[in-house]
Protein backbone atom coordinates (compact mmCIF):
# COMPACT_ATOMS: atom_id res chain seq x y z
CA UNK A 1 0.00 0.00 0.00
CA UNK A 2 1.14 3.69 -1.08
CA UNK A 3 1.83 5.32 2.64
CA UNK A 4 -0.60 8.54 3.28
CA UNK A 5 1.78 11.81 2.63
CA UNK A 6 -0.37 13.16 5.49
CA UNK A 7 1.46 12.43 8.94
CA UNK A 8 -1.31 11.72 11.38
CA UNK A 9 -1.61 13.99 14.76
CA UNK A 10 -2.48 11.72 17.80
CA UNK A 11 -6.17 12.75 19.24
CA UNK A 12 -4.61 12.15 23.04
CA UNK A 13 -3.04 15.17 22.38
CA UNK A 14 -5.68 17.53 22.70
CA UNK A 15 -6.20 16.96 26.44
CA UNK A 16 -2.37 16.33 26.74
CA UNK A 17 -0.77 19.56 24.90
CA UNK A 18 -3.82 21.37 23.70
CA UNK A 19 -1.70 24.11 22.16
CA UNK A 20 0.85 21.52 20.11
CA UNK A 21 -2.59 19.38 18.89
CA UNK A 22 -3.80 22.89 17.98
CA UNK A 23 -0.68 23.63 16.01
CA UNK A 24 -0.22 20.63 14.11
CA UNK A 25 -3.77 19.64 13.05
CA UNK A 26 -3.96 23.62 12.34
CA UNK A 27 -0.71 23.17 10.11
CA UNK A 28 -2.06 20.19 8.71
CA UNK A 29 -4.96 21.90 7.18
CA UNK A 30 -3.44 24.99 5.94
CA UNK A 31 -1.21 22.93 4.01
CA UNK A 32 -3.64 19.87 2.64
CA UNK A 33 -6.81 21.57 3.64
CA UNK A 34 -6.66 17.74 5.03
CA UNK A 35 -5.58 15.75 8.21
CA UNK A 36 -5.42 12.68 9.92
CA UNK A 37 -6.37 12.43 13.64
CA UNK A 38 -5.25 8.87 15.18
CA UNK A 39 -6.57 7.89 18.85
CA UNK A 40 -9.43 8.85 18.68
CA UNK A 41 -10.68 6.89 21.46
CA UNK A 42 -14.16 6.59 19.62
CA UNK A 43 -15.61 2.66 20.45
CA UNK A 44 -15.08 0.83 17.55
CA UNK A 45 -17.79 -1.67 18.25
CA UNK A 46 -20.22 0.90 17.93
CA UNK A 47 -18.66 2.22 14.94
CA UNK A 48 -18.85 -1.40 13.41
CA UNK A 49 -22.32 -1.78 14.52
CA UNK A 50 -23.91 1.52 12.46
CA UNK A 51 -21.81 0.42 9.96
CA UNK A 52 -23.42 -3.08 9.90
CA UNK A 53 -26.95 -1.62 9.65
CA UNK A 54 -25.83 0.58 6.92
CA UNK A 55 -24.89 -2.36 5.14
CA UNK A 56 -27.80 -4.01 6.06
CA UNK A 57 -30.10 -1.45 4.71
CA UNK A 58 -27.60 -1.20 1.26
CA UNK A 59 -28.47 -5.16 0.98
CA UNK A 60 -32.07 -4.66 0.50
CA UNK A 61 -34.12 -4.96 -2.52
CA UNK A 62 -34.01 -1.45 -5.15
CA UNK A 63 -37.50 -0.94 -4.72
CA UNK A 64 -37.20 -1.25 -0.82
CA UNK A 65 -34.89 1.00 -0.79
CA UNK A 66 -36.50 3.42 -3.16
CA UNK A 67 -39.14 3.86 -0.74
CA UNK A 68 -37.02 6.11 1.56
CA UNK A 69 -35.84 8.31 -1.05
CA UNK A 70 -35.58 11.42 0.54
CA UNK A 71 -36.32 15.44 0.43
CA UNK A 72 -33.64 17.01 -1.88
CA UNK A 73 -30.86 14.82 -0.80
CA UNK A 74 -31.14 15.69 2.38
CA UNK A 75 -32.94 12.67 4.10
CA UNK A 76 -33.02 9.04 3.75
CA UNK A 77 -31.80 7.34 0.60
CA UNK A 78 -30.22 8.94 -2.86
CA UNK A 79 -29.99 6.24 -5.40
CA UNK A 80 -27.05 5.01 -7.39
CA UNK A 81 -26.32 7.39 -10.60
CA UNK A 82 -27.86 10.30 -9.08
CA UNK A 83 -24.95 12.32 -7.69
CA UNK A 84 -22.60 13.85 -10.38
CA UNK A 85 -19.75 16.48 -9.29
CA UNK A 86 -19.68 20.24 -10.17
CA UNK A 87 -18.56 20.79 -13.98
CA UNK A 88 -18.94 16.56 -14.49
CA UNK A 89 -20.53 14.86 -17.16
CA UNK A 90 -20.65 11.59 -15.50
CA UNK A 91 -22.62 10.46 -12.41
CA UNK A 92 -20.58 8.82 -9.04
CA UNK A 93 -20.73 5.22 -8.78
CA UNK A 94 -22.36 5.06 -5.44
CA UNK A 95 -25.48 5.11 -3.52
CA UNK A 96 -25.98 6.79 -0.29
CA UNK A 97 -28.60 7.07 2.80
CA UNK A 98 -29.12 10.79 5.06
CA UNK A 99 -29.37 11.55 8.33
CA UNK A 100 -29.60 14.75 10.11
CA UNK A 101 -30.29 16.38 13.20
CA UNK A 102 -33.65 15.82 14.98
CA UNK A 103 -35.20 19.24 15.78
CA UNK A 104 -38.34 19.15 18.63
CA UNK A 105 -41.38 20.36 17.47
CA UNK A 106 -41.83 24.35 16.77
CA UNK A 107 -37.93 24.60 16.30
CA UNK A 108 -37.16 27.90 14.19
CA UNK A 109 -34.96 25.96 12.21
CA UNK A 110 -37.09 23.37 11.31
CA UNK A 111 -38.03 25.17 8.05
CA UNK A 112 -34.45 24.61 7.42
CA UNK A 113 -34.20 20.71 8.20
CA UNK A 114 -36.77 18.06 6.99
CA UNK A 115 -37.66 15.40 9.52
CA UNK A 116 -35.36 12.06 9.23
CA UNK A 117 -36.62 9.12 7.60
CA UNK A 118 -35.67 5.25 9.05
CA UNK A 119 -35.75 2.33 7.52
CA UNK A 120 -37.98 -0.55 8.94
CA UNK A 121 -36.53 -3.50 7.63
CA UNK A 122 -33.34 -2.28 9.76
CA UNK A 123 -34.77 -2.37 13.31
CA UNK A 124 -31.25 -1.64 15.09
CA UNK A 125 -30.47 1.48 11.90
CA UNK A 126 -32.34 4.38 13.74
CA UNK A 127 -30.64 3.44 17.01
CA UNK A 128 -26.89 3.08 16.10
CA UNK A 129 -26.86 5.56 13.01
CA UNK A 130 -28.40 7.94 15.31
CA UNK A 131 -25.28 7.49 17.80
CA UNK A 132 -22.76 7.52 14.89
CA UNK A 133 -24.44 11.02 14.05
CA UNK A 134 -24.17 12.07 17.62
CA UNK A 135 -20.72 10.82 18.22
CA UNK A 136 -19.18 12.76 15.12
CA UNK A 137 -21.21 16.07 15.86
CA UNK A 138 -19.59 16.43 18.82
CA UNK A 139 -16.23 15.20 17.88
CA UNK A 140 -16.38 17.80 15.53
CA UNK A 141 -17.11 20.84 17.89
CA UNK A 142 -13.28 19.44 19.84
CA UNK A 143 -11.64 19.58 16.20
CA UNK A 144 -13.44 23.24 15.48
CA UNK A 145 -11.56 23.90 18.96
CA UNK A 146 -8.58 23.18 17.63
CA UNK A 147 -8.79 25.52 14.26
CA UNK A 148 -10.24 28.00 16.10
CA UNK A 149 -6.89 28.25 18.81
CA UNK A 150 -5.05 27.68 15.57
CA UNK A 151 -6.98 30.87 14.18
CA UNK A 152 -5.81 32.64 17.52
CA UNK A 153 -9.77 32.77 17.99
CA UNK A 154 -11.02 32.68 21.63
CA UNK A 155 -11.33 28.73 21.95
CA UNK A 156 -14.82 28.68 21.62
CA UNK A 157 -15.43 30.66 18.94
CA UNK A 158 -17.36 28.08 16.90
CA UNK A 159 -19.76 26.57 19.58
CA UNK A 160 -22.64 28.89 18.94
CA UNK A 161 -22.15 28.52 15.12
CA UNK A 162 -22.71 24.98 14.57
CA UNK A 163 -24.63 24.08 17.91
CA UNK A 164 -27.43 23.84 15.50
CA UNK A 165 -26.07 22.77 12.11
CA UNK A 166 -27.71 21.70 9.23
CA UNK A 167 -24.91 18.74 10.02
CA UNK A 168 -25.53 15.93 7.76
CA UNK A 169 -23.94 12.09 8.40
CA UNK A 170 -24.06 10.20 4.80
CA UNK A 171 -23.92 6.55 5.01
CA UNK A 172 -21.24 5.96 1.64
CA UNK A 173 -21.63 2.55 -0.32
CA UNK A 174 -19.95 2.32 -3.17
CA UNK A 175 -20.54 -1.11 -5.00
CA UNK A 176 -17.98 -3.76 -6.99
CA UNK A 177 -16.61 -1.90 -10.23
CA UNK A 178 -16.71 -4.76 -12.80
CA UNK A 179 -15.13 -3.08 -15.78
CA UNK A 180 -13.46 0.03 -16.94
CA UNK A 181 -15.00 3.18 -17.77
CA UNK A 182 -15.69 7.17 -17.68
CA UNK A 183 -17.35 7.07 -14.22
CA UNK A 184 -15.46 6.89 -11.10
CA UNK A 185 -16.68 6.08 -7.21
CA UNK A 186 -16.42 9.87 -7.07
CA UNK A 187 -15.72 12.74 -8.91
CA UNK A 188 -13.03 15.46 -8.11
CA UNK A 189 -14.94 18.01 -6.23
CA UNK A 190 -14.44 20.11 -2.72
CA UNK A 191 -17.28 19.83 0.50
CA UNK A 192 -19.44 22.69 0.67
CA UNK A 193 -20.00 22.17 4.78
CA UNK A 194 -17.50 23.53 7.59
CA UNK A 195 -15.56 20.44 8.07
CA UNK A 196 -16.15 16.64 7.24
CA UNK A 197 -14.97 13.97 9.31
CA UNK A 198 -14.33 10.31 7.62
CA UNK A 199 -14.33 7.21 9.11
CA UNK A 200 -13.87 4.25 6.80
CA UNK A 201 -11.56 5.61 4.56
CA UNK A 202 -8.42 2.64 4.94
CA UNK A 203 -9.78 1.04 1.69
CA UNK A 204 -7.72 2.44 -1.12
CA UNK A 205 -9.31 5.14 -3.16
CA UNK A 206 -9.21 8.52 -1.70
CA UNK A 207 -7.05 11.02 -2.81
CA UNK A 208 -6.54 15.06 -2.77
CA UNK A 209 -5.18 17.16 -5.56
CA UNK A 210 -1.90 18.84 -4.11
CA UNK A 211 -0.64 22.41 -4.67
CA UNK A 212 2.28 21.24 -7.71
CA UNK A 213 -1.47 19.30 -9.54
CA UNK A 214 -0.32 15.70 -8.07
CA UNK A 215 -2.78 13.19 -6.71
CA UNK A 216 -1.62 12.11 -2.91
CA UNK A 217 -3.50 8.98 -2.14
CA UNK A 218 -4.61 9.12 1.67
CA UNK A 219 -4.17 6.08 3.28
CA UNK A 220 -4.69 6.61 7.38
CA UNK A 221 -3.75 4.00 9.82
CA UNK A 222 -6.42 1.59 10.67
CA UNK A 223 -9.21 3.42 13.04
CA UNK A 224 -8.43 6.59 12.30
CA UNK A 225 -10.71 9.71 11.38
CA UNK A 226 -9.52 11.68 8.08
CA UNK A 227 -10.84 15.36 8.53
CA UNK A 228 -11.17 18.28 5.88
CA UNK A 229 -12.00 21.94 5.11
CA UNK A 230 -15.22 22.35 3.72
CA UNK A 231 -15.99 25.38 1.33
CA UNK A 232 -17.47 27.68 4.26
CA UNK A 233 -14.55 27.46 6.38
CA UNK A 234 -12.63 28.50 3.35
CA UNK A 235 -14.35 30.97 2.64
CA UNK A 236 -14.95 32.39 6.21
CA UNK A 237 -11.16 32.05 6.48
CA UNK A 238 -9.97 34.33 3.57
CA UNK A 239 -8.57 30.87 2.38
CA UNK A 240 -6.34 30.90 5.52
CA UNK A 241 -7.77 27.29 5.72
CA UNK A 242 -8.28 25.58 2.25
CA UNK A 243 -10.89 23.42 0.73
CA UNK A 244 -9.07 21.00 -1.19
CA UNK A 245 -10.30 19.17 -4.20
CA UNK A 246 -10.24 14.95 -3.85
CA UNK A 247 -11.99 12.29 -5.23
CA UNK A 248 -12.48 8.47 -4.55
CA UNK A 249 -10.78 6.51 -7.64
CA UNK A 250 -11.95 3.19 -8.84
CA UNK A 251 -9.86 0.34 -6.92
CA UNK A 252 -7.23 -2.31 -8.67
CA UNK A 253 -8.52 -5.07 -10.69
CA UNK A 254 -7.92 -7.27 -7.63
CA UNK A 255 -10.14 -5.26 -5.45
CA UNK A 256 -12.77 -4.19 -8.34
CA UNK A 257 -15.14 -6.95 -6.68
CA UNK A 258 -15.20 -5.56 -3.08
CA UNK A 259 -17.94 -3.09 -1.77
CA UNK A 260 -16.28 0.11 -0.50
CA UNK A 261 -18.02 2.17 2.47
CA UNK A 262 -17.03 4.89 4.20
CA UNK A 263 -19.51 7.73 6.41
CA UNK A 264 -18.70 11.12 5.84
CA UNK A 265 -20.03 13.49 8.79
CA UNK A 266 -20.32 16.76 6.69
CA UNK A 267 -20.82 19.72 10.13
CA UNK A 268 -22.73 22.55 8.79
CA UNK A 269 -23.11 25.94 10.40
CA UNK A 270 -26.64 27.00 11.70
CA UNK A 271 -28.53 27.91 9.01
CA UNK A 272 -28.69 31.73 10.04
CA UNK A 273 -25.21 32.07 10.89
CA UNK A 274 -23.91 34.65 8.07
CA UNK A 275 -20.35 33.64 6.43
CA UNK A 276 -18.41 36.80 6.81
CA UNK A 277 -14.67 36.57 5.90
CA UNK A 278 -13.06 37.16 9.75
CA UNK A 279 -10.47 40.18 9.53
CA UNK A 280 -7.88 38.29 11.24
CA UNK A 281 -7.24 36.36 8.42
CA UNK A 282 -6.40 39.10 5.94
CA UNK A 283 -3.14 39.49 6.02
CA UNK A 284 -0.36 40.35 3.09
CA UNK A 285 0.12 37.13 2.49
CA UNK A 286 -3.93 36.63 2.55
CA UNK A 287 -5.08 39.94 0.87
CA UNK A 288 -8.87 40.14 1.17
CA UNK A 289 -10.23 38.39 -1.44
CA UNK A 290 -14.15 40.49 -1.56
CA UNK A 291 -16.18 37.61 -0.72
CA UNK A 292 -19.49 39.47 0.26
CA UNK A 293 -21.25 38.08 2.94
CA UNK A 294 -23.81 35.07 2.68
CA UNK A 295 -25.95 33.10 5.00
CA UNK A 296 -25.04 29.27 5.89
CA UNK A 297 -28.03 28.16 3.99
CA UNK A 298 -28.57 30.41 1.12
CA UNK A 299 -24.40 29.19 0.44
CA UNK A 300 -26.07 25.28 1.22
CA UNK A 301 -28.94 25.68 -1.42
CA UNK A 302 -26.64 27.62 -4.49
CA UNK A 303 -24.39 24.83 -4.12
CA UNK A 304 -26.86 21.70 -4.06
CA UNK A 305 -28.16 22.84 -6.83
CA UNK A 306 -24.98 22.60 -9.11
CA UNK A 307 -24.58 18.86 -7.61
CA UNK A 308 -28.14 17.94 -8.94
CA UNK A 309 -29.36 17.33 -5.36
CA UNK A 310 -31.75 20.23 -4.97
Amino acid sequence: MVTSAIHPVSYRRFDEDFGGFSQDLGGSFARYGFAVVSDHGLPQARIEAALDAAKAFFALPEETKRKYAGVGGQRGYTPFGIETAKGEQHFDLKEFWHTGRDLPPGHPFRAFMPDNVWPEEVPQFQAEVGWLFGTLDAMGRKILEAIAAYLKLDRHFFDSTVDQGNSILRLLHYPPVPKDGPNIRAGAHEDINVITLLLGAEEAGLEVLDRDGRWLPINPPPGALVINIGDMLQRLTNHVLPSTTHRVVNPAPERRGFSRYSTPFFLHFNPDYEIRTLPSCVTPEHPDRGAPPITADEFLKERLREIKLL
